[in-house]
């Protein structure tokens, strides 16, 4: 406890607000993408009618090769950001134990900020929960895909589906596990865009704040004004 609380009085107030425009530019624009008013009309709202009329493809198929090959592609990528993340969280380990070559490097950079040995191993422990909590997020995208796997295997033919309503629901519970894996591996990425931004914190307090925002505003761009959204919802689907 007295250790904890010694870490605490090295805090100046720009680390505190340095901290708090984090986690609230991170949970925020989370928020704000996946739940918010305007989410439906950002890249992964669009993306799900796209999803959804992919499932409403898969009774037609006689032979499911096209959606088995598209997961097949969705799941490597996801299994190579899992792996990488695991050596990621190794060499921050890593990093634990050599504490003072960290800050003799920090030191030599310009504007660099002075930190005592207890700073850093917090500074070190805010990239261990961003990385750990996207390995959390990568394997359970990446066991949803799985599970979409299953979901394709298991749909019947058309000439077998008579009743379309319940085709309709074959079509919604795939889309809907296929768009809960792409979230997941999208909060993954978020993460490693929130990790980046959290090392500038070795440097200043101050850059680490410009590179928390800059970094949201980039997502924001992405995710609600980039070109391809405006393809992908200009063609199909209508505007929603």
């Amino acid at each position: 406890m007295n250790a904890w609380l010694s870490i605490l009085q090295f805090l100046s107030w720009q680390d505190y607000v340095g901290i708090v425009v984090f986690w609230a530019c991170w949970f925020g624009y989370t928020w704000y993408a996946e739940r918010g008013p305007a989410s439906k009309h950002g890249l992964p709202g669009v993306m799900f009618e796209y999803r959804l009329q992919w499932s409403r493809q898969d009774p037609s198929r006689d032979i499911p090769v096209t959606s088995a090959s598209l997961v097949a592609n969705l799941t490597n990528s996801v299994s190579f950001y899992a792996s990488t993340t695991i050596y990621i969280i190794a060499g921050l380990l890593a990093l634990v134990g050599a504490v003072e070559k960290i800050s003799s490097f920090a030191a030599e950079l310009p504007f660099a900020q002075q930190a005592s040995k207890e700073l850093l191993e917090l500074k070190l422990l805010l990239l261990l929960i961003v990385f750990i909590t996207a390995y959390f997020k990568f394997t359970w995208s990446l066991r949803q895909f799985n599970f979409l796997c299953i979901l394709i295997g298991g749909v019947p033919h058309e000439r077998n589906l008579t009743d379309p309503e319940r085709s309709e629901k074959f079509a919604q519970r795939m889309a809907r596990v296929n768009a809960n894996a792409g979230d997941e591996f999208n909060r993954g990425l978020r993460a490693y865009y929130y990790g980046i931004a959290a090392m500038a914190w070795f440097i200043q307090p101050w850059l680490f704040i410009a590179m928390t925002v800059g970094v949201t505003a980039v997502l924001y761009r992405r995710d609600f004004h980039s070109p391809t959204l405006k393809i992908v919802r200009d063609e199909f689907p209508p505007t929603i």
